[in-house]
């Protein structure tokens, strides 16, 4: 039996390459404010995989994506093991863009700081009297650049992503500009709606494309899951303070509130950040997460 190893390890995951695709495997680490966290999740990998997958197969006819198969039986052997059932994607091999598209439906977290300084999230200047946790009239794109592990991503605004995509893809860096973010836009919206219909509402979340063979923009990476995404109950929305949620900033209150922590998580915190994983893909998918 072959044996492979990673060719990247991220904060969460892990990347194969099996020739002419990839497995990418969702541990159950999770990280915080660019921090990988000293506990693992449980199951965590299994509901990040399995979330994405569902989204993947409903916006494929909005955009192509990268997943073949979530089967290990469609892998090579070495990934047929329970060590890699339920948490493992082939996915196409894609030249990935190096812009991260986040999309802000409500005004939260590091949008909410800003806006209350100068009225504006990213340079996109905001009507008055918003409360934290309002809705916006229209979601805003505001893109960052990828950081390595340990660094932070930097806010940019669309014409820098327009500078910066003409270094990577000479001669089309607005085109892709345009073409990410309105897919963004696009999606977020999509699957917005869906979500409110099932009781969550997505704050806001963030996607990454790549560049097929054909140099055809196509989504990647993971989607609309916990640690990418806002995930706040409907029932009980009131803007005006912050938001019960289903996703990491659960974690991310409990950091800040015990500076003193080492990133070492209490077994009470991980067993409540999993069931609200968990509740939000029973919610959203009407299943449970396949073990």
């Amino acid at each position: 039996m072959q044996e492979f190893k990673p060719v990247k390890e991220g904060k969460v995951r892990e990347i194969y390459d099996i020739g002419d695709s990839l497995v990418m495997v969702a541990t159950d680490r999770i990280s915080a404010f660019d921090v990988i966290l000293k506990n693992k999740v449980t199951s965590k990998g299994k509901v990040l995989t399995q979330m994405s997958r569902f989204w993947f197969d409903y916006t494929k006819d909005v955009i192509a994506n990268h997943m073949i198969s979530t089967d290990v039986n469609d892998m090579p052997e070495f990934f047929r093991t329970d060590a890699f059932r339920g948490r493992s994607m082939l996915c196409r091999k894609l030249r990935m863009i190096p812009i991260e598209c986040i999309v802000r439906g409500y005004i939260t977290g590091s949008g909410w700081a800003s806006y209350q300084k100068n009225g504006t999230v990213c340079g996109i200047a905001l009507p008055e009297g918003l409360k934290e946790c309002s809705r916006l009239e229209e979601p805003i794109y505001t893109p960052s650049t990828k950081a390595e592990i340990g660094d932070h991503d930097e806010n940019i605004d669309f014409e820098t992503s327009i500078d910066v995509l003409e270094k990577f893809f000479p001669g089309r860096g607005e085109e892709l500009a345009e073409t990410i973010r309105d897919a963004t836009i696009t999606l977020y919206r999509k699957c917005a709606d869906y979500a409110l219909s099932r009781g969550i509402i997505i704050a806001d979340t963030k996607f990454e494309f790549g560049l097929d063979e054909a140099g055809h923009v196509v989504l990647g990476d993971e989607m609309l899951t916990p640690d990418s995404s806002r995930f706040w109950p409907l029932e009980g929305y009131e803007p005006g303070h912050g938001q019960p949620s289903f996703d990491k900033q659960f974690v991310r209150d409990w950091l800040k509130a015990n500076p003193d922590s080492d990133y070492n998580l209490p077994s009470d915190v991980i067993d409540r950040t999993i069931a609200k994983y968990r509740e939000a893909y029973r919610l959203l998918t009407g299943r449970e997460v396949e073990e």
